[in-house]
């Protein structure tokens, strides 16, 4: 592990994946092995679509989580590969729909599969990715395990159409916008650290703890996503900054601003959200009235809120070389913004 150090504020300096990745390297390499077998299919279009997004860059950080949750309670066997994957294909299936409904033309700096394949090849490869993790949950054999993923699953579902109910909608407020990130976002992340104590066959109370570091990482990170799009680089988001304010995208640093401004201000924001008056001199305004109301300085410090909690979750647990690198994991979550 690198070298860490404490900052006053409690982030860390440096904070990386890094010692998440070196912990896990031996098991992720079997993950990703199963990526590529049960994504292939006879079907040619099935493994051409999986694997463009598959093989596009991501951190496959869910599926870490996954394999360190399981082996810092000790366990050796093999099931926490085949959930690991399951979580991953979870996580890709989501993001082929959300593409969709989104109507994004990019994804971590390449054109969606939507752009090259069209909406319906992307909603049923999605399909069929979410059946291949549910097969591997059964091949696994715990009804734990898979009640917790499978419930995830339902209530990212319920994410997506709570978020088509406030989409463009600058009546959303803050309670609204949690609501839809904690089931989009924070749910995987959730169930992805509790189903390793799970087959591990930890305790409640470790259970627990790693169901409530998950959720409240899942918040975190998004929120930092969230500032990332009005504050940040494309080589950091994979899109271009503003992408959200484009495609009308209803995110916390808008609802601060919208909320603290003036009735001229929030009528430009209706046109701009609602309207989809969006250009590059309406997104120029965006950025300003972000800063002039605290919007992105607001919107970490609720991440680092989460943060905090998923520390604290942690904080009971014997320590471990795993626990070390999932309380780094929440350092570097933060340290995006910084």
């Amino acid at each position: 592990m690198g070298v860490v150090i404490p900052l006053e504020d409690g982030k860390q300096r440096d904070a990386s994946v890094k010692p998440l990745v070196a912990k896990t390297r031996g098991d992720m390499e079997r993950v990703n092995q199963l990526i590529l077998s049960k994504a292939g299919s006879d079907v040619a279009m099935i493994p051409e679509v999986a694997n463009h997004l598959i093989s596009s860059g991501g951190k496959r950080l869910r599926p870490m989580l996954t394999l360190a949750s399981a082996t810092m309670f000790g366990y050796s066997g093999e099931h926490h590969i085949k959930l690991a994957t399951a979580v991953e294909f979870m996580h890709t299936a989501t993001l082929l729909h959300d593409d969709v409904v989104d109507e994004s033309d990019l994804r971590r700096g390449r054109s969606t599969a939507r752009m090259i394949w069209g909406n319906q090849a992307s909603v049923l490869v999605g399909d069929f990715l979410l059946g291949q993790a549910f097969k591997m949950m059964v091949e696994v054999g715990s009804l734990e395990a898979l009640d917790v993923l499978s419930s995830a699953a339902a209530v990212i579902a319920e994410g997506e159409v709570l978020q088509l109910s406030v989409a463009k909608n600058m009546e959303t407020t803050e309670d609204d916008y949690l609501s839809v990130i904690r089931a989009k976002t924070a749910a995987l992340f959730s169930a992805a650290c509790e189903v390793g104590p799970i087959v591990a066959d930890a305790g409640k109370a470790e259970r627990n703890a790693l169901r409530s570091y998950g959720i409240n990482l899942g918040l975190a990170f998004q929120l930092i996503d969230d500032v990332l799009d009005y504050d940040g680089s494309a080589s950091d988001l994979g899109k271009n900054v503003g992408d959200d304010f484009r495609e009308g995208k209803i995110t916390l640093p808008v609802v601060l601003a919208y909320r603290r401004g003036s009735e001229d201000e929030r009528s430009f924001w209706r046109e701009a959200i609602e309207g989809g008056n969006s250009d590059d001199k309406a997104l120029e305004k965006a950025l300003g009235l972000i800063a002039k109301y605290g919007g992105l300085k607001d919107t970490t410090a609720r991440a680092e809120h989460y943060a905090s909690i998923a520390r604290d979750a942690l904080a009971p647990l014997p320590d471990s070389e795993e626990k070390a690198a999932l309380l780094e994991v929440i350092a570097f979550c933060i340290n995006r913004a910084s």
